[in-house]
């Protein structure tokens, strides 16, 4: 085989007032394909495709976080070190508690977060402090023992994801604090405990009330659109990548708002017509079906078609009606 000479491709001029955009055109047009790609890995039936994928996912986004930052440190390292923002006391022990995860030395962490090592030498100094405006502060207040135990497995599970609910369970025995893994699970179902929230005004309703009275009275049904990437932003038009697989999904959920159980739930592979949708709902309601549907003005619902099939099932929809407590669950929460 000869080689053939292949022509330079032409500039056009003025080429490098269009730089800054085309950076981004290319980076968007990676993004494109990486998560086109993904798309066809997640659903392949081979597991190491699928391992394969999901770890390459997560290595950009572990870069992808690190170059946030960066930026962000740039950004505060230019502030003169006495005129940056102080960290607060919770923040503080967060900062000591990521110190003993990462195994850091006093300046490396004092490196990492922008202070002067005598500074965190400092916290460290003052851990010990009981007092309401200690320096350094756990998140909520742990006067009990079982507080402290709760808040200690929690936080291992937040710093050492890895570590399941046996293995912690084994940590904590060789410290001597001896608890089952049955106990472990439970308090990382759990949650951290929020601080109580005073409780907002009752909304008075406006316009028509529709209150649930017994299952199937009330029924709501809506579309959500899923990306499955962080965003769906694109420097072209429409400025947005197209809102379908494999770059989002969409899911239709119905709920009954008398006893809040999920009586359907649908996948579409883009956004669905009003007849796929009726064709959804006409399985669901095959076999009994509710008074009422709630509903938003989308195209789907909205729409002539919508209206004569929810006519010859004898519902209602609606799209402006007050949503009302049902009568069981004002009489729980009162």
């Amino acid at each position: 085989m000869r080689d053939e000479h292949i022509p330079d491709v032409p500039l056009i001029s003025g080429w490098p007032g269009s730089v800054k955009s085309a950076v981004l055109h290319v980076i968007s047009l990676a993004h494109y394909a990486i998560v086109a790609a993904r798309g066809w890995a997640a659903n392949s039936i081979n597991a190491r495709v699928r391992l394969t994928a999901e770890n390459d996912r997560l290595r950009q986004e572990v870069e992808l976080l690190r170059q946030e930052l960066r930026i962000r440190d740039a950004r505060m390292a230019r502030i003169h070190p006495r005129r940056r923002p102080h960290y607060r006391p919770i923040e503080r022990m967060a900062i000591l508690e990521l110190k003993a995860a990462h195994g850091w030395t006093v300046a490396q962490t004092a490196r990492q977060f922008l202070v002067e090592p005598a500074t965190v030498a400092s916290w460290l100094k003052r851990i010990h402090e009981d007092e309401p405006n200690a320096l350094v502060q756990l998140r909520q207040p742990v006067n009990r023992f079982p507080d402290f135990v709760r808040y200690i497995v929690q936080r291992l599970k937040t710093l050492c994801p890895s570590l399941g609910k046996r293995k912690i369970a084994q940590m904590l025995a060789r410290a001597g604090l001896h608890l089952g893994s049955t106990t472990v699970q439970r308090m990382l179902k759990d949650g951290p405990a929020k601080p109580p929230v005073e409780p907002a005004g009752r909304a008075v309703p406006t316009g028509r009330v529709v209150t649930a009275d017994y299952p199937d009275h009330v029924h709501h049904v809506d579309l959500t659109l899923v990306p499955t990437s962080p965003g769906l932003w694109a420097p072209w038009l429409p400025f947005a990548l197209p809102q379908a697989w494999p770059f989002a999904w969409w899911v239709a959920v119905v709920i009954d708002h008398f006893s809040r159980r999920a009586m359907g739930v649908t996948v579409f592979k883009k956004q669905p017509t009003s007849v796929q949708v009726r064709t959804f709902l006409g399985r669901l309601y095959a076999k009994g079906k509710p008074k009422y549907v709630i509903c938003d003005k989308g195209s789907q619902f909205w729409c002539e078609g919508f209206k004569a099939w929810c006519k010859r099932k004898g519902i209602l929809p609606s799209s402006n009606v007050s949503f009302a407590p049902s009568r069981r669950n004002a009489r729980g929460a009162s």
